[in-house]
C-alpha cells in the first residue's frame, strides 16, 4: 500500500546548526523565554528538549534567583537525558551538573521511603538539581508543604502525562504548587495530545504559561540528512505473525512494537510472537551474556545481525539489554529492536530508519512518540518511514465493528500527523485585488480574522490540539469518509466540537476559530503547484488559483477525505464494503442544521436530474440527500399535525 502521508524536507540545516552559545535553533527560542516563571515548551522528539532546559534553568539559577532545579521525567530511562553535560565548551557560560547521589532514576520502587527521603533531603541540602520520575515527584509531595518549592524550578518532561482530572495527582500537584508557592515551571512535550481527550491544564492554568511551539516541519526541513519521511499502513487478515516479513526488512534499522497483550491483535503469548519473529529472520547464532544482545544469521543473505529484546520482562535481562542500548555509540551497535510497552517517549536512536508498530495505537501521542523515534537526523539515512500493520475486518469476526473502527481511527492519526508534517501559513482576510499576500502568507476572501487574544493564542499554539480532538470525535470519525456534505461537516460538526473543547469562547469567537481549522486543514491537505507567478492549489479534484480563494468555496471541500481516497484505492472492494456497512449501521442522525445546508441542494439536484435523490442510490452523498428529504417530510407532518 503507498504511504498516505510522504513528505520532503529541504535539508536547509538550520535545526541542527548551533549558535555562538552551542543552542540550536529551538533552544535558541525557548531561551528567548528563559525569564517567564511558568514556561511550556511544545516541540517535536530530537529537538533538543532536554539540553533546553539545561540552558533555561542554569540562567534561572545563575541570574534568576532560583535556588535549586527539580527535573521530573515519566520513566527512569529518560533520567539519561538530564545527566551531566559540558555545555562551556560550547560557547555557554555554566555546564550542567549532577550529584549522581540526587539523580533517583535509579532500578528500585520509584515511590520507596529511600527515594522520597531523598528528595526531602535535596529540599534541605545545598545541592542545585535532582532528577526523578514523575511517580516519585507526585509521592514526595503528597508528605510536603507547597511553600517547599519557593524558589525552585519544577521541569516536567513529557507533560502530556499530566493532567487536568480530578483523579490526576500530579496534575493536583502542580496546581496547588502554582497557587501557593512562588516555584517557576517548565513543562516540555513532544506531543500535546491526550488518549484519553481530558485536557492537560484548565484553561485559566493554561493561561498562565508562556508558550514556545517549534513545529515538526521546523524541525525536519532544518536537518542536514534526512530528506523524506513516509507514514503508511500494512493490512493483513488471520494472525499478524504471518504477515510480519512482508514489511519487517532488516537490512534497514528497525524498531518493531508488537501489539499490547490486550489488544486484539495479540495471540496473548509475547514471548513466542517475539520468537516466531526471530526464527522467521534466521538461525539464532549466540547471545551475548553481557549484554543480552541476539546475534541472528540472517536466512536472506548469511549476515548475521544484532537483535535486541525489549519484550523479556526479566529483570536482569532487562537492565543488561537496556544499559548496552544507553550506550549504543555507532551505527553497527544495533539493527533491529523489538520492543512492546518500551523504546518510545525519550528513547534515542538516531540510526533507526524504519519504526513499524503492529496493532492500533489509541493514542495520538504514542504515535507521535513512536514516530519520533525514526525521524533523528543522522548520517545513515534519507529516509524515515513510520508503517502501522493493522488488522483488516473479517465479516466472520464478532469485533468486525471494533476492527473497522480501529481501522478509521488509524487513518485519522495519519491525518492529523498529515497536518503536523506541513509547513504552516498565516492566513489574511484578503480585502482587495491589489491587496497582495506578503512570504508565507495566504489571503482568503471572508475570511474572519481573530477577534481576540483567546482566538489569536489558539490559533497560533493549539491548532493542532484541536485538530486532535475534532478527529477522535466519534460522529467526525463517521462522517469523514465522505458520507456528509462538507459544509454539514464543516459548518455543523466543527463548531460543535469547538463549542465543547473551549466553551469560554463566544458565538463569534467559535465561528473565527472554525473558518481558520477549516482553511488550514484543507490547505495542508491540497496540493499547491507554481505556474509562473501564480500559484494553484488542488481542492476537490480541481486547482484553483490561490489569489481566488474565498472562504465560501473553502467550506465546500471535505478537510479530511484525501486519506479515505487512498484507502479506498488500496483494500479489497470487500473490505471497503464492510467499511461502509459498518459506518450505515451506526447512521448519524439528521439535525436541522444539516437539513438547512442540504435543502438548496437538494432542489438543485431535483432541477439537475429530474428527479428526486434515491435513498437507494451508491452515491453516499445522494443517499444522505435523500435521508434529509425525508427527514423534513416527516417534520413538515408535524407541524402538520401539531406535534
Amino acid at each position: 500500500m503507498p504511504d498516505i502521508v510522504h513528505v520532503t524536507y529541504a535539508q536547509t540545516g538550520n535545526s541542527s546548526s548551533i549558535n555562538a552559545l552551542g543552542m540550536r535553533e529551538m533552544q535558541e527560542k525557548a531561551y528567548q523565554a528563559r525569564d517567564a516563571q511558568y514556561l511550556l515548551l511544545k516541540a517535536p522528539p530530537a529537538s533538543g528538549k532536554s539540553r533546553a532546559l539545561m540552558f533555561i534553568a542554569l540562567d534561572k539559577l545563575i541570574n534568576q534567583g532560583i535556588k535549586k532545579v527539580i527535573v521530573a521525567v515519566p520513566e527512569k530511562s529518560i533520567g539519561a537525558s538530564f545527566r551531566s553535560t559540558r555545555l562551556k565548551e560550547h560557547g555557554f557560560f555554566a555546564d550542567w551538573q549532577v550529584n549522581d547521589a540526587f539523580n533517583l532514576c535509579t532500578p528500585g520502587d520509584d515511590g520507596s521511603r529511600s527515594k522520597v527521603q531523598s528528595f526531602k533531603n535535596f529540599l534541605e541540602n545545598n545541592e542545585q538539581v535532582l532528577i526523578c520520575t514523575h511517580a516519585t515527584l507526585r509521592f514526595a509531595v503528597d508528605e510536603l508543604d507547597e511553600s517547599k518549592f519557593n524558589d525552585i524550578l519544577l521541569a516536567i518532561d513529557e507533560f502530556h502525562h499530566v493532567s487536568a482530572d480530578a483523579d490526576s495527582r500530579l496534575g493536583e500537584h502542580l496546581r496547588a504548587i502554582m497557587q501557593k508557592s512562588s516555584a517557576h515551571i517548565v513543562a516540555m512535550t513532544g506531543s500535546y495530545f491526550r488518549g484519553d481527550s481530558v485536557p492537560v491544564l484548565l484553561p485559566e492554568d493554561e493561561a498562565r504559561f508562556t508558550k514556545i511551539t517549534y513545529n515538526y516541519y521546523e524541525q525536519l526541513n532544518g536537518y542536514t540528512y534526512l530528506k523524506s519521511l513516509g507514514i503508511g499502513y500494512h493490512f493483513y487478515q488471520g494472525r499478524y505473525t504471518t504477515a510480519i516479513l512482508d514489511i519487517l526488512d532488516t537490512t534497514k534499522k528497525t524498531i518493531l512494537h508488537i501489539p499490547n497483550v490486550n489488544s486484539g491483535e495479540s495471540t496473548k503469548d509475547k514471548e513466542k510472537e517475539v520468537g516466531f519473529i526471530l526464527d522467521a529472520i534466521g538461525e539464532i547464532d549466540h547471545q551475548d551474556s553481557e549484554t543480552g544482545v541476539i546475534y541472528i544469521k540472517r536466512f536472506a543473505d548469511g549476515e548475521v545481525i544484532k537483535v535486541a529484546d525489549l519484550v523479556n520482562d526479566n529483570p536482569r535481562d532487562r537492565e543488561k539489554i537496556v544499559g548496552y542500548l544507553r550506550e549504543m555509540k555507532t551505527v553497527d551497535d544495533m539493527d533491529l529492536i523489538i520492543a512492546l510497552g518500551m523504546a518510545k517517549e525519550g528513547f534515542d536512536w538516531p540510526y533507526c530508519e524504519h519504526a513499524l508498530t503492529v496493532g492500533y495505537r489509541g493514542s495520538l501521542t504514542e504515535i507521535i512518540q513512536i514516530i519520533g523515534r525514526c525521524t533523528r537526523d543522522s548520517a545513515n539515512k534519507t529516509h524515515a518511514q513510520f508503517t502501522n500493520l493493522i488488522a483488516e475486518p473479517d465479516a466472520e469476526r464478532q469485533d468486525v465493528q471494533l476492527s473497522v473502527n480501529n481501522m478509521l481511527k488509524a487513518i485519522t492519526a495519519s491525518l492529523l500527523m498529515e497536518q503536523v508534517l506541513a509547513p504552516n501559513f498565516k492566513f489574511k482576510t484578503k480585502l482587495s485585488d491589489e491587496d497582495k499576500a506578503q512570504p508565507g502568507e495566504i489571503k482568503i476572501r471572508g475570511l474572519k480574522e481573530p477577534s481576540s487574544n483567546r482566538v489569536r493564542d489558539i490559533i497560533e499554539s493549539d491548532l493542532n490540539d484541536l485538530k486532535a480532538s475534532i478527529l477522535q470525535d466519534n460522529t467526525m470519525l463517521k462522517a469523514m469518509p465522505g458520507n456528509l456534505d462538507p459544509e454539514v461537516i464543516n459548518k455543523v460538526l466543527i463548531p460543535k466540537i469547538i463549542q465543547v473543547k473551549y466553551p469560554d469562547l463566544s458565538e463569534e469567537e467559535v465561528e473565527e476559530l472554525r473558518q481558520h481549522v477549516v482553511v488550514d486543514s484543507v490547505i495542508k491537505n491540497g496540493e499547491i503547484k507554481e505556474v509562473g507567478d501564480k500559484r494553484f492549489i488542488r481542492m476537490a479534484d480541481s486547482f484553483v488559483n490561490i489569489d481566488d480563494l474565498h472562504i465560501d468555496l473553502i467550506d465546500r471541500v471535505n478537510p479530511f477525505q484525501k486519506a479515505f481516497e487512498v484507502l479506498s484505492k488500496s483494500v479489497t472492494t470487500h473490505v471497503l464494503k464492510l467499511i461502509q456497512e459498518s459506518i450505515e449501521s451506526t447512521r448519524i442522525q439528521v439535525t436541522k442544521e444539516e437539513a438547512l445546508i442540504l435543502w438548496p441542494k437538494i432542489k438543485d439536484f431535483r432541477a439537475t436530474h429530474g428527479r428526486e435523490p434515491s435513498i437507494a442510490s451508491l452515491d453516499s452523498l445522494e443517499k444522505r440527500m435523500a435521508e434529509v428529504l425525508i427527514y423534513l417530510r416527516n417534520e413538515k407532518r408535524k407541524q402538520q399535525n401539531g406535534n
